[in-house]
């Protein structure tokens, strides 16, 4: 995450950087990551699932 997102730039602010870093959870990692609670499937999967 920090060679993603932070890099070496310069953040105009805290807020922004905080920002960045939760779009880049929300988006990459956690749709993504597979889950042994969920059957090793991803939580979107799961979700797709389940409302079929």
């Amino acid at each position: 995450m920090k060679r993603e997102v932070l890099g070496d730039r310069p953040w105009p602010g805290r807020a922004a950087a905080h920002t960045a870093i939760c779009e880049w959870i929300e988006s990459r990692y956690t749709l993504r990551r597979l889950h042994s609670s969920l059957g090793h499937r991803s939580p979107a999967e799961y979700e797709t699932v389940l409302a079929a």
